[in-house]
């Protein structure tokens, strides 16, 4: 039966599985450089090589229109499989510039995974269309935590058994998105090629704020995701085991943050709760210099706070998008949001080392606050006529 419930459920499902590509090299890291004597700087590329093969993928896939063009199932089960064989392939890789650009590869492929789940989930959920969005990003982040949890709790294990796992586990929610779920009635499933798509996308005021909110929102979320770890470690004087642990806990809290936000979007409006969430999250951005050194407890409490706002407004920008956008441009949209706010995140996360060697990791994430602080005045502007 194509209930949107099971749909959805399916569809979170396969992004969690999915998902898991994106930080698998990013917990594997401290394994890595051990074994290719690799700096800090270095290291920030395993990410970064992910979010420039992801803002690539999804420009080409906005500027072509395949996102409306082509059935958003099949890029779904698409991106899955050929992001899992560009990851599985760093099990051989025989070189460090191998190992980014087999990251970057895996980054363009999961433009095919992200932004076609939400457009999914989309076609199935108009009045609760911020909850159900909430949920397939909370999916997102909780695939993305995953490889920490597995980093932490099997210290002793190859850096390679990490990475084949999440391959493993993206051909999975490639088959269960191919195999069981059907286009819902309120996106097209296709559309005709359009070589204006992108011009009557950006013609929306609606669209353009909601975007605006989004890269304010992206500024600080990836970099904050990225090195949180790092952040906890030097905190606690402790080894990469408990910042892998204490970076599970921090993409948990914002998996339970997207589900919450999409239901208090969908109570008090969608513009509101992103703008009231994203105070918070900058609020905790400049509170992290007084945790440094704190004890352990304190620090989860912060990063279970500042984990839970930094994303439960992700969904809602989508929501917004999708809400303010022509149906049959839906897609290209949605990847056109994407691919400009990961083109953001590449610069905030390359920031974070350098401003950790001049100030000292207790200052390190100072200067994300003001992508948070201004995306809350682009939402309190959507929220007038």
């Amino acid at each position: 039966m194509n209930s949107p419930r099971r749909i959805l459920a399916v569809v979170a499902l396969s992004e969690v599985m999915g998902m898991t590509l994106w930080f698998s090299a990013t917990a594997a890291a401290p394994a890595i450089a051990r074994e290719f004597a690799l700096d800090t700087a270095t290291l920030a590329w395993l990410t970064m090589a992910v979010q420039g093969g992801f803002v690539v993928g999804t420009l080409l896939t906005a500027l072509t229109n395949l996102a409306d063009a082509i059935n958003a199932r099949r890029l779904f089960g698409m991106g899955c499989v050929l992001g899992a064989a560009a990851n599985a392939a760093i099990v051989f890789a025989p070189s460090t510039a191998a190992i980014i650009a087999l990251r970057f590869c895996t980054g363009a492929a999961l433009a095919w995974v992200y932004p076609p789940g939400m457009k999914i989930a989309a076609g199935w959920f108009l009045q609760r269309r911020g909850t159900a969005l909430g949920i397939v990003v909370g999916a997102v982040g909780l695939g993305s935590a995953l490889p920490h949890l597995l980093a932490s709790i099997g210290a002793s294990l190859p850096w390679r058994v990490v990475i084949g796992t999440s391959s493993i586990l993206a051909i999975a929610g490639a088959a269960l998105v191919t195999a069981t779920v059907t286009d819902g009635p309120y996106v097209s499933a296709s559309a005709p090629f359009d070589r204006h798509a992108l011009r009557v996308v950006l013609r929306s005021r609606g669209t353009r704020l909601a975007m605006l909110g989004y890269f304010g929102h992206m500024w600080e979320l990836y970099a904050m995701w990225t090195w949180i770890a790092v952040f906890a470690a030097s905190s606690l004087g402790a080894g990469p085991r408990t910042g892998s642990m204490i970076a599970f806990i921090t993409l948990s809290s914002g998996a339970i943050g997207c589900v919450v936000g999409g239901r208090w979007a969908d109570e008090f409006g969608k513009a509101a709760v992103a703008g009231l969430v994203m105070l918070g999250s900058a609020a905790c951005v400049l509170v992290t210099p007084f945790f440094f050194g704190a004890p352990i407890a304190a620090l989860i409490v912060l990063v279970v706070v500042w984990g839970f706002t930094v994303v439960a407004d992700s969904a809602q920008f989508s929501a917004l998008v999708a809400d303010h956008t022509a149906r049959t441009h839906v897609g290209t949209a949605l990847t056109l949001q994407t691919s400009a706010g990961f083109l953001l995140t590449m610069i905030s996360i390359r920031l974070v080392p350098p401003a950790a060697a001049v100030a000292g990791w207790q200052w390190a994430f100072l200067f994300l606050a003001p992508g948070p602080l201004l995306g809350a005045i682009a939402m309190h502007r959507l929220r007038k006529p």
